[in-house]
């Protein structure tokens, strides 16, 4: 069977339903990442519709038990991977670094008929593999983030084991702009272009924001695009909320350097509210707000 080709308006519509589900969630909780689901909408739905080559799901339709942290009596779980299909030579794999974007992640694999379109009803609870924070064990990721900035390094070297191999697929990996102020990342950045790495596609949701607060609040980055041609890679930027503009980002000629797309997004896109004054690393909805959230859910 072909696979399904989705036009711009189709993606934006998966992009809608994950600020949908994720504020559901949050106003079911009252709280969750809902500012990480606001700015990246519209990275991941296009990533998964229209960017990434990924084979069909292999992973379990329904969300599955997980006992606990991996070990000799637990070695037989379903890794997270499956869910993007199962590896092969041609086909591109995605790292997921963010690893607290797990709920976006879910979102746009039921929103793209990868798994059950209930499984969020398991999101968070215990005893389950739709954890809130993801996990190699997790449906959609590769690996165990760990402390943010070391999933780059990994998907670096996956991509340059697979140039050596003579792959043809690519390693996408997803990354907060405030784990740039991890020195790991520009170490991996310096190693993929040394190594001509061109099948390594860096994504980087710039929404200006960490746990602290606005990234020049707190560490400086700019100018983002000198210092990654600096250190041996192509880099382009757009606004990560125009599908269009996203997607062409990744045309662009990039031989023997690896691609860093940086996407500028907005926390708070599609839910005004979120523009006021507020902590935006984990939203949570006062019961003074509950109402005028549920209106924006309700018109969604």
């Amino acid at each position: 069977m072909a696979e399904k080709i989705y036009s711009t308006e189709e993606i934006q519509k998966v992009a809608n339903s994950i600020r949908k589900q994720i504020l559901g969630v949050a106003l079911q909780t009252g709280g969750c990442y809902l500012a990480q689901a606001c700015s990246s909408a519209e990275i991941i739905a296009s990533l998964y519709t229209k960017v990434m080559n990924l084979g069909p799901s292999v992973g379990n339709w329904e969300p599955i038990p997980f006992p606990g942290v991996p070990g000799p009596d637990n070695m037989d779980y379903q890794r997270g991977s499956a869910y993007n299909g199962a590896p092969a030579p041609d086909k591109d794999r995605f790292f997921v670094s963010c690893c607290h974007y797990a709920s976006v992640i879910y979102s746009a694999l039921a929103a793209t008929g990868r798994i059950s379109p209930n499984c969020m009803e398991k999101f968070n609870v215990d005893g389950w593999n739709m954890e809130m924070i993801g996990a190699e064990h997790s449906p959609g990721f590769e690996n165990t983030a760990g402390s943010l900035g070391q999933t780059i390094s990994i998907a670096g070297g996956t991509a340059h084991a697979r140039k050596r191999r003579g792959d043809t697929g690519k390693c996408f990996v997803l990354l907060g702009d405030g784990e740039l102020q991890e020195g790991q990342t520009w170490e991996c950045i310096q190693a993929a272009g040394y190594y001509k790495l061109d099948n390594f596609i860096v994504v980087i949701d710039a929404n200006n924001q960490q746990v602290e607060g606005k990234i020049a609040d707190q560490m400086t980055e700019e100018p983002l695009i000198d210092r990654f041609e600096a250190f041996g890679a192509t880099c382009v930027e757009c606004n990560g909320h125009d599908i269009e503009a996203f997607c062409k980002a990744f045309e662009t000629p990039h031989k023997d350097r690896p691609l860093v797309v940086i996407a500028r997004t907005s926390g708070a896109t599609g839910i005004k509210p979120l523009e006021k004054p507020r902590s935006m690393h984990f939203i949570r909805i006062g019961k003074d707000e509950r109402e005028e959230f549920q209106k924006i859910y309700d018109a969604m």
